[in-house]
């Protein structure tokens, strides 16, 4: 998938109950942590292009990031059948993405 879904806060039932691969990205628009990895993920990614990359705004009181105990921005969450596989916290690098994706990838 190209562009990452926007979705208004999916409760965690529903990202849970998710059967296929999914790329959970936790952040903010503001947050320069946030678009500095941007390039990196969108690079990582790109090597994935079957994965499903959900960017959920994140902040104080937001149920779904508390339900992960996002702390850190930007924070990526990779789930395989409704279970966490891989956190990556405030990625620095593309590879590192990449090497995470591949272990909820179907075709890797």
């Amino acid at each position: 998938m190209d562009t990452p879904e926007n979705l208004n806060e999916p409760d965690r039932a529903t990202i849970d109950a998710m059967t296929d691969p999914v790329v959970l990205e936790f952040g903010t628009s503001w947050c320069s942590h946030c678009r500095a990895a941007q390039p990196l993920i969108a690079a990582a990614l790109k090597q994935h292009p079957q994965l499903r990359h959900i960017k959920v705004e994140d902040g104080k009181g937001r149920p779904l990031g508390r339900s992960f105990r996002v702390k850190l921005w930007p924070t990526l969450v990779l789930m395989k059948q409704g279970q966490e596989v891989e956190r990556l916290v405030r990625p620095v690098d593309s590879e590192s993405i990449a090497q995470a994706c591949a272990l909820i990838d179907p075709v890797s």
